[in-house]
């Protein structure tokens, strides 16, 4: 309505966008101008039945602005147009003229106008109604909530670290929430510049709210706008801009938590309050090279990407010590690099990962992701009590956290109780929809492999460079009797790894059973020859001879294994490659030493 009285007001004259803006929403305003913008005209546009190709009404001035371009008769004769009914007009007398084309097309003009403005003003009245103003229509209870990833505005790609950086820090502070469920950043990543609308993110998702936002930082200062959105109407009931400086960012990431936390209306105890509420100040170049180490992370798929996130992580402690989270991501990164899947030495990333993890907690006894990644790491230890309890304590201080819940069901497989370990997993999938790697890996230590392949498919339909789902879909095809179909994925994962030991190892594997013996002796020669010169993980080797059915040498570099704490022995108990060694007192020994019997 104030789009159409604004235009009417400067009839025939241009109104830029700039002037629109700062009508409907004043000169501060922190929102997607563009896009709300061009809504607001197509709604007048719809209410006029104007047609953009071939505007009677609204004609637009490509990159300025609109014109109203209709002819304007004000009730009052002034050049100030006051909108306010006509009056009906009179029935002409019998044999008085007909009214003229012209005052005809007038009159028609303005009925239309009238018209518009009464179904403006309609569609008002209902989005009020909607909204909760209507007596006794109350708003359904918000349970779960999806905070999708903010919009970087700043124009500068090389920005998207604080971006992201913001999301995953919001998320975290709401996860700690046990009346709202809380969806986990891999699942939500997957909505990052889309098109996608609310309501159909909002199914995908299985969530009741939609939290959306931008932020943009110029040069010290950071302004954020937020707002919520019901995820079936559409319906946005509260939105607010923040403006700091880039040192108050934590100050402001805890006040825009506590404020979703008010609007949907979630039970919220006075100890998840507190951590709610928790901050204190960081200076802007320590967040940033936290902020930078975590998108290196996120985005890493060998040693290269978790080096990087090690180097920042390292300069923000360097600049700031007492920074607890840049030490859990220390930890993440070290805990990261010591897989098969990567392959520097657990004796040098494991040791370097605890300290990190027992630091933060030092630090902030209250990060459950620094009781997870420390768990994850007692438990690639062997220390399986000591594991549980600290997924137990991660769980208590952050109910949404995905990683806790995936912890949890490896913990879970590992001692050999599959289906609880999938019931696990499925409930870590209600707060990660869309982050399947970690069951379908389950799925296979199952040897469920139909799922476990199925899985991993609809992952790579998405991502097909997705290096976990290219090397459990590999596996999971083997052990189904499908070697010649498995060689595909696991060549692929090889290359874009560069060489990963593991998924080499599950290569030659793929070669022996396809028949294509040479080809797995060929690679099987190139990782001895990458171990002469440095570390390549025995359970590489393990992997390797056991597909050339070789179980002598298999157990020979399963003792070597045990030596370098491999992971691979988290899964003796479980895992589809050991079945024809469980009967080996050798295999049974091993076992009872990993603490698994």
């Amino acid at each position: 309505m104030e789009l159409l009285i604004l235009l009417l007001q400067r009839r025939g004259e241009l109104v830029s966008r700039d002037e629109i803006a700062e009508r409907l929403w004043g000169k501060d305003v922190f929102l997607d101008v563009d896009h709300s913008i061009n809504v607001a005209v197509r709604k007048v546009r719809a209410a006029l039945r104007d047609n953009p190709e071939r505007p009677r009404f609204v004609e637009t001035v490509v990159g300025k602005g609109y014109r109203f371009a209709a002819s304007v008769i004000c009730n009052n004769g002034d050049a100030d147009l006051q909108v306010q009914p006509l009056p009906p007009p009179a029935q002409p007398a019998s044999g008085s003229a007909r009214l003229t084309t012209e005052n005809r097309s007038v009159s028609t003009r303005l009925k239309v106008l009238l018209g518009g403005a009464v179904v403006l003003a309609i569609f008002m009245i209902a989005l009020g109604l909607n909204r909760g103003g209507g007596k006794g229509v109350k708003p359904p209870p918000i349970r779960s909530l999806a905070v999708l990833p903010l919009k970087n505005l700043s124009g500068d790609t090389t920005q998207e670290y604080l971006a992201d950086g913001m999301t995953e820090s919001l998320i975290g502070r709401l996860s700690g929430i046990h009346d709202l469920r809380v969806i986990s950043r891999t699942s939500v990543m997957h909505f990052k510049d889309t098109q996608t609308s609310v309501p159909e993110i909002a199914k995908a998702l299985q969530v009741d709210a939609i939290f959306e936002g931008s932020v943009i930082r110029e040069g010290s200062r950071i302004r954020v706008h937020a707002q919520l959105i019901r995820g079936a109407t559409d319906e946005h009931f509260w939105s607010e801009t923040y403006d700091r400086d880039l040192q108050d960012v934590l100050a402001l990431e805890s006040e825009v938590a506590q404020s979703i936390s008010a609007k949907v209306q979630a039970t919220v105890s006075g100890k998840e309050q507190e951590r709610l509420a928790k901050v204190r100040s960081v200076s802007p170049e320590v967040y940033e090279d936290y902020l930078r180490g975590q998108f290196a992370l996120a985005k890493s798929n060998d040693k290269a990407g978790d080096d990087e996130s090690i180097k920042y992580f390292r300069q923000a402690l360097d600049k700031d010590p007492t920074f607890a989270p840049a030490y859990v991501g220390l930890a993440e990164a070290y805990t990261s690099l010591g897989t098969i899947f990567v392959g520097v030495p657990p004796e040098e990333t494991r040791p370097k990962a605890i300290i990190a993890a027992r630091k933060a907690l030092e630090l902030d006894p209250d990060l459950g992701e620094a009781h997870a990644q420390l768990a994850i790491v007692l438990q690639q230890e062997w220390c399986w009590s000591d594991a549980e309890v600290e997924f137990q304590r991660a769980l208590e201080l952050n109910p949404s956290g995905g990683d806790a819940y995936a912890g949890s069901a490896y913990w879970l497989m590992c001692q050999g109780r599959t289906q609880e370990a999938i019931a696990w997993a499925q409930r870590g999938r209600e707060l990660d929809p869309l982050a399947i790697n970690g069951i379908n890996e389950i799925l296979f230590q199952s040897h469920g492999y139909d799922e476990a392949i199925r899985e991993s498919n609809a992952v790579l339909a998405v991502r097909p460079d997705d290096g976990g789902a290219l090397w459990i879909s590999g596996a999971a095809l083997i052990a189904n009797n499908q070697p010649a179909d498995a060689i595909s994925p696991l060549e692929k994962i090889v290359s874009i790894s560069h060489g990963s030991p593991a998924a080499t190892g599950v290569l030659i594997r793929a070669y022996a059973h396809a028949g294509r013996r040479a080809d797995a002796l060929r690679l099987l020669a190139e990782l001895k020859h990458r171990r002469e010169s440095g570390y390549v993980p025995a359970g590489a080797f393990v992997n390797a001879y056991l597909g050339l059915g070789d179980n002598e040498q298999a157990f020979a570099w399963l003792e070597q294994a045990y030596r370098e704490h491999s992971n691979i022995l988290m899964f003796l108990k479980t895992h589809p490659y050991f079945d024809p060694l469980r009967s080996d007192p050798r295999f049974q020994d091993l076992v009872r030493r990993v603490g698994l019997n």
